[in-house]
């Protein structure tokens, strides 16, 4: 049989697919990326908008909590003045007004917005949340056997602004795994270039193909199938699809009846973020770097994150950068309306919670992201084991879905998890056979 024409293709161009192919590359294979999009980053993208720099979907990393993030950093050639601290932290509205240091230790005495009881809650779960067997409840669930405050002023607020969660669906377990490990009220940090500096970083030590998306990926005994759109045809000795398993599960006509399951119940929230350009830098309503707005207050904007103070060189001397996030009970009726009607609502919401924001306005860009993170059913965190123990295969996959924490962290542990398989299952098929022993 002919020589595959490629030996590893990755498809997808996001944080997971890069540093897979980044990884597999320093071990000696020989990778090609394939991205849809005309450029790389995926959700992590960030532009260029009328002199701001915008971060499209992922806003933020931690200094705690993200050890495959940090081995990429420094892989990649990235400095520490490559990545920035935030020198402020975020408010919880509430009542009418900003409460500062939502999540932070200082909560604890200001009041963060929560009751005397409630803050107890917080530091009672803050302290046994790495220690404790969630088992597959729902962050609705769980927080019911606390004061009201941890859900309405802590967990869902956070859950509903930054992972586009419903707690009524979504597993508390991941995310209590993200709080434990990163810390809550963590020193978060940005990327001083656009939160697609890592991503861009990797794409320069890799061979990546951007504007070429996928068909189909069919498995085949030695090698698997490539179909793009453009009608071209190419086989690969192995193939690490690096797409949301939504995707994937389109993508792949021939999916093994043991890999179903899983991937039918790795479902994802959408996001939806309208990023706001100011005639000038409005100061926040409390200190902070944004207003985090919880579902008690607002069913359209879940969050209100002031750019210009998250980083410099957001935005141009003298100008401000607002970014808006749009609520999980708005998105049904949002996430496919057109630009204007998104912003109309959008900001005329926050304006709530950002005193000037409309007289200052000058323009606004709307960006969807469909596949925004995993939404971490109980149902896919019972499924997960089984798929994580699956037999090697031609055909692997990488994404934040495969450790299911709703984070970027989780996309770049992902590619250490495709990479072992890829490896091993190559090791294994190319490793002689032991001769049987003389009878």
């Amino acid at each position: 049989m002919n020589t595959p024409d490629l030996d590893v293709a990755v498809i997808g161009a996001g944080l997971a697919g890069l540093a897979t192919a980044h990884r597999l590359g320093r071990a000696g294979r020989s990778v090609r990326v394939f991205e849809a999009a005309g450029r790389v980053g995926g959700r992590m993208a960030a532009g260029l908008y009328d002199g701001c720099r915008i971060d499209e979907g992922a806003e933020t990393i931690a200094a705690r909590g993200y050890p495959a993030t940090w081995r990429l950093i420094r892989a990649a050639g990235l400095t520490p003045a490559d990545v920035l601290a935030i020198p402020h932290s975020l408010a919880l509205w509430r009542d009418g007004r900003a409460h500062p240091n939502l999540g932070h230790p200082r909560g604890l005495l200001t009041g963060a917005g929560m009751s005397p009881r409630g803050r107890l809650d917080w530091l009672r779960f803050g302290a046994a949340a790495g220690r404790t067997d969630y088992g597959d409840l729902t962050v609705r669930q769980f927080a019911a056997r606390y004061h009201p405050d941890l859900h309405d002023a802590l967990l869902q607020p956070l859950a509903g602004c930054f992972f586009g969660w419903d707690t009524g669906r979504s597993a508390i377990a991941p995310m209590a795994e993200v709080l434990a490990a990163t810390g809550i009220g963590s020193r978060w940090l940005t990327y001083r270039d656009g939160m697609d500096a890592l991503a861009r970083a990797l794409a320069n030590r890799v061979q990546v193909t951007l504007d070429c998306p996928l068909a189909e990926a069919v498995e085949g005994p030695d090698r698997a199938v490539l179909r793009f759109t453009d009608g071209r045809v190419l086989t690969a000795r192995q193939a690490v699809l690096a797409l949301p398993a939504p995707q994937i599960r389109r993508l792949r006509p021939d999916l093994p009846e043991e890999e179903r399951p899983y991937l039918a119940a790795a479902t994802y929230t959408p996001m939806l973020k309208v990023a706001c350009l100011l005639d000038r830098p409005l100061p926040s309503p409390v200190a902070g770097y944004g207003v985090i707005v919880p579902a008690t207050e607002s069913r359209l904007v879940s969050g209100v994150i002031i750019d210009h103070l998250k980083a410099p060189g957001r935005a141009p001397t003298g100008r401000g950068l607002v970014s808006l996030l749009v609520a999980p009970a708005a998105l049904p009726d949002l996430l496919t309306a057109p630009d204007a009607e998104v912003v109309t609502a959008a900001t005329t919401e926050a304006a709530r919670f950002l005193p000037g924001l409309l007289g200052s306005l000058r323009s606004a860009y709307v960006f969807r992201h469909p596949h925004g993170l995993p939404e971490a059913t109980p149902q896919a965190l019972r499924l997960r084991p089984a798929f994580l123990a699956r037999p090697l295969r031609t055909i692997e996959y990488a994404g934040d879905w495969l450790p299911m924490r709703p984070n970027s962290e989780s996309a770049a542990h992902s590619a250490e998890l495709a990479t072992d398989r890829v490896l091993a299952a190559y090791s294994r098929a190319t490793t002689p056979a032991t001769a049987c022993a003389d009878q």
